[in-house]
């Protein structure tokens, strides 16, 4: 098999795990893979603004936003003013939040991240550089990528309000 090969054949296979991950994430929780890997990063601490989320995310604020914006309208997260500094707004898990996550698998984003963090600097590095080189020469969009699967057709319906 050629090096060309052996990337397209990668490539394939990273998009259908994504698809089927976003599927399961839909079909067992109603919820895509992004709102998916959303929760289970605030899950993971008490209370995040906005732009923590974006960092631990490792997505553009705007792009965290959306989906955010779904999972409050769902009842999955809410929005508060921070006890300690009431400019602050923090973004929390409600109970059904935390529900969705318990009964969840590890989102497929959260797997992806533990790998590259788990690469060497140099050649996480190096697959960083190459990869935005591919995606650059395809002419791709330029700017804040949204979350994977949310600019979908199929993840544009509401999520429906948690009960």
């Amino acid at each position: 098999m050629t090096d060309s090969q052996r990337i397209l054949d990668a490539i394939r296979r990273l998009v259908r795990l994504l698809r089927l991950a976003d599927r399961a994430a839909q079909s067992e929780l109603g919820l895509s893979g992004a709102q998916l890997f959303v929760l289970q990063e605030l899950g993971k601490t008490p209370s995040l603004s906005l732009n923590e989320l974006a960092e631990r995310t490792r997505t553009d604020q705007s792009s965290v936003s959306v989906v955010v914006t779904r999972l409050v309208e769902a009842g999955l997260v809410a929005r508060d003013r921070d006890v300690r500094d009431a400019r602050r707004l923090v973004l929390t898990l409600t109970h059904a939040g935390s529900a969705a996550v318990r009964r969840s698998s590890p989102a497929a984003q959260e797997r992806i991240l533990a790998v590259v963090d788990g690469m060497t600097g140099a050649d996480r590095k190096r697959f960083a550089d190459s990869f935005e080189h591919l995606v650059a020469e395809l002419g791709a969009e330029s700017g804040p990528a949204p979350m994977m699967f949310e600019d979908d057709p199929g993840n544009s319906r509401r999520l429906k309000k948690a009960r």
